[in-house]
C-alpha cells in the first residue's frame, strides 16, 4: 500500500506541471530556444510554391501572355489585302511612337582612313558620324571589276567582341563579296571600335561584354523612356543613307541580314527603313511567347519601351514590310526557340499570302545550334541572288580570313581614344537635362506640380490597387523571451504569395505596429538581440516580408544576358520584361507592401492608427510610391535610400541595383523628391541618403536634391516632420520611432 506522503508528493508534480504548461501556452514561462533550431522559412513543406523562388518571372510573363494573347485574337480577324495594310500602318505608327522619335538628319562627315587591297576585292575602313560626333566604324568590301551599280549588302554583327572581323561573320561577308555584292559591315555600338566604357589599362570594357555594354546605357535610356534600341536602329538608317553616297551602289537593290544580335539589328532597321528591299534575320526571330517561355527577356535593345503593351511582336517587324522580300534564318537547337520561329513564320506568311507574294517570304532551318552553317549560308545568298536579281552561283566557299589588325579602322583600335566621341550615355544625358530643365519648371508651381504627379505615378509605375483585405494562412510560431514570431502568407497582386514574419510582444493589448522592409529578406534582422527584437521589447509588433524577388521569392534561376555585373547585381532582364508591359517592379512591390498594410489594420491586436514603416537600401523606392498610393503610415523611416532617379541618369557609372526599383519614363516626369513632397506632413526620415554609387551623400547634396520637399513641408507647417540623419554608428530605430 502507497503512504500519504508519496500522493502528496505526486499531486504536487501533477499541480506543478500543468501549472508550467498554462504558464507556457500564455508566454508567462519560455523555455530557452537556440535561435538557430528556429526555421522561419515557410515554404520548404508546401509542394505548391516549390517553385516560388521563380514567382517574379511567372508573375511578369503571364501578364506578357495575356497581351499576346490579345494579339493573337487580332491577328486572327485579319483575313484580306485591306486588312493586313491597316494593320501595317497600326504597325508602323506604333513603332515610330515606342522607339522614336529620332533625331534629325546631320551630315555624316564621312571618311576613308585607309584602302586594304586584295586579289579579288578592296576594302575601304570608313568612319562617319550618325549623329554629330557619335561615330560609326565600317568596313566596305567592294569585289574588283564591278560595272555599273550593283546591289549592296548591309551586315550586322552578332554579340561577339570582335564585331564583323570574327571569322564566323567573315565566311558570310567574303562569300557574299566574291559573289560580287558590295557589303558594308559595320561595328555594333559597345562592340569592335565602338566599346562604350573603354578602359585603356586594360584594354577592355570596365562594364562587361557586349550584352552589358548595351543594358548598361540602356537602362538609363529606359528611365527617360527611351530605348538603345533607338541608338542602334538610328545607326542602321544612316549606315543606309552612307551606302545611298557610293556611285558604286544601286539604291533600289539594298538589303540586310546579321545572325543573332545582328538578326535583331536587320530585324529592327528594315522595318524602320522602306529603303531595304530584302531583310534576312539569322538566329534572332522566334516571337515573344516562346521567347518568354524559353531563355526569357534579353538585354536592353531586345526590348522596346512599351513594346508588348502596344501589342508589337517579332513577327511585326516583318509584317510591317510586307510584301518586301524577307528570309528568316533558322537553327534547330537555338536557343531562340525553333517553335516559336515556325509558328511566328506561320503568321507572317499569312501577311504575304494576304498581299499576294507568297514567294517573297521564306523560312530556312538547319540541325544546329545558335551558329552559321553552310546550309543556311547557301539559302542567304540564294534567296539575295533571286530578289537582287544578281544570279550567280550560291555555293559557300573557302575564304582567306582577315586578321584583326587588317580590320583594325581607328589608330588605337578604339573610337574613344582616338577621338573621345559621344556614347548612349552622354547623348541619353543630353535629352535628360531637357526633361530635366522641364520639371524644374513646374515644380516653380509646387502645389499644382504636385497634384499631376500623383496621377502620373499611378499611370507610369502601372501601380494596381490592392484588395481591401487579404486572407492570411498561419504556417507556425516560435515563442521568445518577451514575445513570439508567427509566420504567415498572404495573396499577392498576382498567382504567388508574400510570406512574413510577425512578432508580436506578450500580451492582448493593441499594438503600433511597423513594417519592416528590408532587402536581405525577412530573416535579415530576426535574430536575438537584432534590431527587430529592440522594436518588439520596447512594444511594437514587426511585420518583415519576403518581397517578390527576395528572400524566399527570388531570385529564381533565370538571369538573362545582362544580369551579372562587374560592378553589381541585379534583375535587369526581368526589369526589361516589366517595361515591356508597361509595369514596374516599383509598382508591384508598392501594391503588395499595400496588402501587407492591410492585413495588420485587420488584426484585432494591432492599433491600425499607429503603423509605421521602415525600409532599406533598393526598397525604399517602391515605400515611397506605396506610402503616396496610400497615405496610412504614420512614421516612415528610409535607411540608405537613393535621393533620385535623376541621378542615374545624369551620372556615367552608377550602381546597377538600384536600377530595377526605378520606374521607365519617369524622368522629367516626376522623381523620389517628389514622392517624398507628397508624404507631408506625415514624418518622414532620411538615414544616411545615397548617390547614384550606393555613396553616402552631405547636407549640402541633400538641401539641394530635396528642395521641394523642405519647401512642401515648410508650406504645410510641418518643417519638424521631415528628418535627414548622418549615422556613423548604428541606427537606433526606437529613438527615430520615438521621435
Amino acid at each position: 500500500m502507497l503512504s500519504k506522503s508519496y500522493y502528496q508528493r505526486n499531486n504536487r508534480t501533477i499541480l506543478s506541471l500543468l501549472l508550467w504548461l498554462f504558464l507556457l501556452n500564455t508566454g508567462l514561462l519560455v523555455l530557452p530556444i537556440n535561435a538557430q533550431d528556429e526555421d522561419l522559412s515557410l515554404f520548404k513543406r508546401w509542394m505548391k510554391y516549390t517553385d516560388i523562388s521563380n514567382a517574379l518571372y511567372h508573375h511578369l510573363t503571364d501578364q506578357a501572355f495575356q497581351l499576346l494573347d490579345n494579339r493573337k485574337v487580332k491577328i486572327s480577324e485579319l483575313s484580306s489585302e485591306l486588312d493586313w495594310k491597316q494593320h501595317q500602318k497600326a504597325v508602323n505608327e506604333k513603332l515610330l511612337k515606342i522607339v522614336g522619335p529620332f533625331p534629325a538628319k546631320t551630315p555624316l562627315n564621312a571618311k576613308i582612313i585607309s584602302i586594304i587591297r586584295k586579289k579579288d576585292y578592296r576594302i575601304e575602313k570608313i568612319i562617319f558620324e550618325s549623329q554629330p560626333q557619335f561615330y560609326v566604324t565600317a568596313a566596305l568590301f567592294i569585289p574588283n571589276g564591278l560595272k555599273g551599280k550593283v546591289p549592296a549588302v548591309l551586315y550586322c554583327s552578332g554579340h561577339s567582341q570582335e564585331a564583323f572581323r570574327g571569322k564566323a561573320y567573315q565566311q558570310t561577308i567574303l562569300n557574299l563579296v566574291n559573289k560580287k555584292f558590295i557589303v558594308l559591315a559595320f561595328d555594333p555600338v559597345g562592340q569592335g571600335e565602338r566599346l562604350q566604357y573603354y578602359d585603356e589599362t586594360t584594354k577592355s570594357s570596365r562594364i562587361g561584354g557586349p550584352t552589358l555594354e548595351h543594358s548598361y546605357p540602356g537602362a538609363q535610356c529606359f528611365l527617360i523612356g527611351s530605348s538603345a534600341a533607338r541608338y542602334m536602329i538610328w545607326d542602321g538608317i544612316r549606315t543606309v543613307d552612307y551606302l545611298l553616297t557610293r556611285k558604286e551602289v544601286d539604291p533600289e537593290r539594298i538589303a540586310i541580314t546579321g545572325r543573332s544580335g545582328g538578326g535583331t539589328q536587320s530585324a529592327y532597321i528594315a522595318a524602320f527603313d522602306p529603303r531595304i528591299l530584302v531583310t534576312a534575320p539569322e538566329c534572332y526571330i522566334c516571337g515573344f511567347q516562346r521567347l518568354l517561355e524559353s531563355i526569357g527577356p534579353q538585354d536592353a535593345e531586345q526590348n522596346f519601351y512599351h513594346g508588348l503593351a502596344n501589342g508589337i511582336d517579332h513577327a511585326d517587324l516583318l509584317e510591317v514590310r510586307a510584301p518586301k522580300p524577307a528570309l528568316m534564318i533558322t537553327t534547330t537547337r537555338d536557343f531562340f526557340s525553333i517553335q516559336g520561329a515556325r509558328e511566328t513564320a506561320c503568321e507572317i506568311r499569312k501577311a504575304y499570302q494576304a498581299l499576294a507574294q507568297p514567294d517573297n517570304f521564306q523560312m530556312v532551318e538547319d540541325n544546329a545550334g545558335h551558329e552559321t552553317t553552310v546550309k543556311n549560308r547557301e539559302a542567304l545568298y540564294a534567296f539575295l541572288q533571286k530578289h537582287l536579281h544578281w544570279p550567280g552561283n550560291p555555293k559557300d566557299e573557302a575564304v582567306e580570313f582577315l586578321t584583326p589588325a587588317e580590320l583594325q579602322i581607328t589608330p588605337t583600335g578604339q573610337l574613344q581614344t582616338s577621338y573621345g566621341d559621344e556614347t548612349i550615355f552622354s547623348l541619353n544625358r543630353r535629352e535628360a537635362e531637357k526633361l530635366v530643365t522641364k520639371l524644374e519648371i513646374s515644380r516653380q508651381n509646387l502645389a499644382e506640380h504636385l497634384e499631376k504627379v500623383k496621377a502620373a505615378v499611378r499611370t507610369l509605375s502601372g501601380f494596381k490597387v490592392p484588395a481591401m483585405k487579404s486572407t492570411a494562412v498561419f504556417a507556425g510560431r516560435y515563442q521568445r523571451s518577451g514575445y513570439c514570431i508567427e509566420k504567415y502568407f498572404i495573396e499577392g497582386e498576382g498567382n504567388y504569395p508574400i510570406p512574413f514574419l510577425l512578432f508580436l510582444p506578450t500580451g492582448t493589448t493593441k499594438w503600433p505596429a511597423t513594417l519592416y522592409i528590408n532587402p536581405a529578406g525577412k530573416a535579415a534582422e530576426t535574430a536575438p538581440g537584432g534590431e527587430i527584437e529592440s522594436l518588439v521589447k520596447k512594444g511594437q509588433a514587426v511585420l518583415t516580408p519576403d518581397i517578390l524577388g527576395y528572400g524566399e521569392m527570388g531570385p529564381g534561376a533565370f538571369t538573362g544576358d545582362a544580369y551579372h555585373f562587374k560592378i553589381g547585381k541585379a534583375p535587369y532582364n526581368l526589369w526589361f520584361g516589366a517595361i515591356q508591359i508597361q509595369r514596374s517592379l516599383a509598382g508591384i512591390h508598392a501594391s503588395d507592401m499595400l496588402r501587407l498594410v492591410h492585413y495588420l489594420k485587420s488584426r484585432e491586436d494591432i492599433d491600425p492608427t499607429q503603423i509605421n514603416v521602415i525600409a532599406r537600401g533598393e526598397l525604399c523606392s517602391a515605400l515611397l510610391h506605396a506610402a503616396v498610393f496610400e497615405p496610412v503610415f504614420k512614421k516612415i523611416v528610409l535607411i540608405e535610400p537613393l535621393v533620385s532617379f535623376k541621378s542615374l541618369v545624369m551620372n556615367q557609372y552608377y550602381k546597377p541595383l538600384y536600377m530595377p526599383s526605378t520606374v521607365a519614363g519617369a524622368v522629367g516626369v516626376y522623381d523620389l523628391p517628389e514622392l517624398m513632397a507628397l508624404l507631408t506632413p506625415h514624418k518622414l526620415f532620411l538615414i544616411n541618403p545615397a548617390n547614384q554609387s550606393g555613396e553616402r551623400v552631405n547636407q549640402e547634396y541633400i538641401v539641394n536634391e530635396l528642395k521641394i520637399v523642405y519647401e512642401h513641408y515648410s508650406v504645410q507647417q510641418a518643417v519638424e516632420a521631415f528628418v535627414v540623419k548622418f549615422e556613423n554608428s548604428q541606427v537606433n530605430l526606437n529613438e527615430i520611432l520615438a521621435y
